[in-house]
């Protein structure tokens, strides 16, 4: 029976959590948010903009997966904070500068303390929630990302009413740095920092004891299933990122639907993808307390294929019945339903790849599933807009409808695989 120790340091640890990640999403994008003033005053075109924001989304990449390894290594809250007070450094600094190369310079420095966030947070949670309530509280703490990014516009144009940019980046390190503080006090590794039994006893029902969790790196590598969910994973995020990226532009350019229209498109798209988020994680742990886990399959696949068929229909709609004189609504509602249909799914490989893995490596599990999902993010980029180049919008959109597709059926024919990765006790095999 779970005690009032662990209800209160649940909750203190889950909310500095989620507001330090919030600011840590925040600060991920204000540059996006003040661009425009910064362009007012410092001459800068397209190639440099975008120079500044991939030196980001590259070092991002790179961390995050060096983070998720290190998770596993030193302490999490220690990683968690001190990536936070980087984030705030580099923003306060950036304030300071006024040239294209140093702007590059310390974005990508933001995008390698950026990677320092969310690995953490889930060893963290893995430690402090049960099997049945990690996939919930995982979703939860993702939505910060949702939060972050629906307000931080806002919050950026009220500040601008009153501050100029490098005020309001100033202010926004300066909190960072606070709360990075706060964050290390608050949040603890595991429940025996705090005097309280450790609750994780390995995924396994009826199996007690550490032998499980002894497992190499080399034995995690040759698991059949890290791959399997890596796989899935690099083609759910790369086609999101499709939608996200590339869908207003199909919308307004081949569909002749107003800027309006596109922009709807994208808030519908992110609200739905917050509502399933959480449903995925709700629903996967009702799934798992009902039926445990077991070294084979998984009860979370019947809902993450679920999703994933829902991605590829609600596409085929997006791309098919769509015209310029589709109503409004239906196209919201296409939006949201491919929101909802994505991003559980996106939620569900980071759950499930974090709690098959051995307990000394569920950080690099992660963190290998994560750096192909970035691979994917990547391949939605360039590639995927060189097709629509050459072709269409709706070619490459078939494109990606296609890939989704096949990754679907061939995870549905191998949901039944050894899902406990790392070493197999030769007892039960």
């Amino acid at each position: 029976m779970v005690g009032k120790g662990y209800t209160y340091y649940r909750t203190v640890i889950f909310t500095a959590m989620f507001v330090g990640y919030t600011l840590y999403y925040f600060n991920r994008k204000t540059f996006s948010f003040v661009m425009p003033s910064i362009m007012e005053e410092i001459e800068m075109d397209k190639d440099d903009l975008g120079l500044i924001t991939s030196s980001q989304s590259a070092a991002y990449a790179i961390s995050k997966f060096i983070s998720g390894v290190l998770s596993d290594q030193m302490s999490a809250r220690w990683l968690f904070s001190s990536g936070l007070v980087l984030v705030g450094v580099v923003n306060v600094v950036f304030s300071w500068s006024s040239t294209v190369t140093v702007f590059s310079g310390l974005w990508f420095l933001n995008g390698l303390a950026q990677g320092l966030g969310w690995p953490p947070c889930g060893k963290v949670l893995r430690k402090w929630f049960e099997p049945s309530q990690f996939g919930t509280w995982w979703a939860i703490l993702s939505t910060s990302m949702n939060l972050a990014g629906g307000l931080g516009p806002i919050v950026a144009a009220l500040m601008a009413l009153s501050y100029d940019w490098r005020t309001t980046l100033s202010i926004s390190g300066f909190i960072c740095m606070g709360a990075s503080f706060v964050c290390l006090v608050l949040i603890k590794n595991e429940p025996s920092d705090v005097g309280l039994p450790n609750i994780e006893p390995g995924t396994m029902k009826g199996k007690k004891g550490s032998s499980r969790d002894d497992s190499t790196l080399a034995e995690l590598l040759l698991s059949p299933y890290l791959w399997v969910l890596s796989t899935g994973y690099l083609v759910v995020f790369g086609v999101k990122t499709c939608c996200t990226d590339w869908g207003q532009l199909f919308l307004i350019q081949e569909r002749g639907q107003s800027a309006l229209v596109g922009s709807s498109y994208m808030s519908a798209l992110e609200i739905g993808g917050l509502v399933g988020s959480i449903a995925a994680g709700y629903l996967s742990d009702r799934a798992v307390a009902r039926v445990g886990l077991s070294s084979y399959g998984n009860p979370r696949h019947v809902l993450l294929l679920s999703m994933m068929a829902g991605m590829s229909a609600s596409m085929y709609l997006f791309r098919v019945t769509v015209t310029s004189d589709s109503p409004k609504l239906w196209i919201l509602i296409l939006g949201a339903i491919f929101g909802f249909s994505s991003y559980g799914p996106i939620a569900l490989f980071g759950v499930i790849a974090n709690e098959s893995a051995p307990s000394n490596l569920c950080g690099t599990s992660h963190a290998i599933v994560a750096l192909m999902a970035n691979v994917g993010g990547f391949l939605a980029g360039l590639p995927f807009s060189t097709i629509a180049k050459h072709y269409s919008w709706a070619t490459a959109f078939w494109v990606a409808e296609i890939t989704c597709i096949i990754s679907t059926i061939t995870f549905f024919l191998l949901r039944n695989i050894r899902t406990k990765m790392g070493r197999v006790p030769k007892k039960i095999d």
